[in-house]
This record gives C-alpha cells, structure tokens and sequence, in this order.
C-alpha cells in the first residue's frame, strides 16, 4: 500500500472513531434538547436549547429542585423542576411550599411573585392527601412542577412521574447564546 493510501486510510478509520465517539456520547451520556413553551419561564424560556446528562442518575439520585427532561407521554418530553422525592409530604398554603411541615424557599419564583398583584397567589393551595389522611411521593416517583405556575401542566394534573421515565437532569443551556448558562442545583436550607 502506498503512503498515500495509507494516510488516506488512517484519516478515515480517524473521522470513523469520532463519529462513533460523537454518537456514543449523545446516545448515553448527553442529549440535546429544545425546551417547547412557557411552563419553566422565567428559568427556561420557549426554543431554549439545552444539555441534558442522561448518565448522572445512573450513578446517582434526583435532588429536589434539579430541573430534569422525562418522557411524558410515548411521543413528548417534558421539562420540569423535582419538588418532591419518594417518601416526601408536599403541601402549599398561601404561595408557601412545605416539604415535609416545613416551609422551603422557592428563589427562582421570585420574579413572578413579585409582579402579581397584592393578594394574588402564584401558585393555588393543595397538599398530597389520601383517603387516611397524609400522602407522600410513592418510592420510584417524583412529583414536579413548572415554574410557571399559572401556566404549567405538571404533576397537579398528571400526578407522579416515574423516576425510570427520567431521561436526565438539565446541565446546560447553550442558546441563546447571550443566556448561555450551567444550571445548578438549589439547596434546601
């Protein structure tokens, strides 16, 4: 074979490896994925474009607050913030959430609890109850919620969602560019 052929060859087998790489690393570790409505404003916005890590609740648990992508229905994924985990109590009472008889703070509302006019709730009062009483998240589910409350079909409506139906958690949003940003967990006090 001559070098010319050689070298040919070796850039092929190079850009052939990449590829499988390339492909390999979207099928299992990250994904793309576009953010479709108002449901997560003013986190995530309508066309946002994110990074999903499809591998860290392999090795991992969900935290509450992480924003994750989960299959909704056969054909739609949806994106939205874990407010409840297994064996959680959630309840909310004049734009207060309590997880567990605690009140936790909610800092990315803070935007459109600010702009409603006094007196008015973002978010309406309900708490998990079952026919004795008390209900909590189910182990294996998850209970979440948009951040646009007013605006968000989440598990008030549809109920638990299967942490197995969990595609990842949202690390990055890359476009638009100018809002480029990794989204982080937030912490319960």
């Amino acid at each position: 074979m001559s070098k010319t052929k050689r070298e040919l060859w070796s850039w092929i087998r190079a850009i052939a490896i990449a590829v499988l790489v390339a492909l390999l690393v979207r099928h299992f570790i990250f994904s793309n994925y576009i953010v479709r409505g108002d449901s997560m404003k003013p986190t995530l916005q309508d066309s946002n474009r994110l990074i999903v890590n499809k591998i860290g609740y392999s090795i991992g648990a969900p935290h509450r607050f992480d924003i994750i992508v989960f299959h909704a229905t056969r054909t739609e994924d949806y994106v939205k913030r874990i407010i409840g985990l297994p064996g959680d109590t959630i309840s909310y009472k004049n734009d207060q959430l309590y997880v567990n008889g605690k009140a936790v703070e909610e800092p990315y509302l803070q935007q459109y609890k600010s702009a409603l006019p006094q007196g008015r709730q973002l978010t309406e009062n309900f708490s998990l109850k079952s026919k004795t009483g008390k209900m909590h998240v189910p182990k294996g589910k998850l209970w979440v919620m948009g951040d646009n409350r007013q605006n968000s079909e989440d598990s008030r409506y549809f109920g638990f969602v299967s942490e197995k139906s969990v595609v990842g958690k949202v690390s990055v949003r890359y476009w638009p560019f100018n809002e480029w940003s990794v989204l982080q967990e937030i912490a319960i006090q």
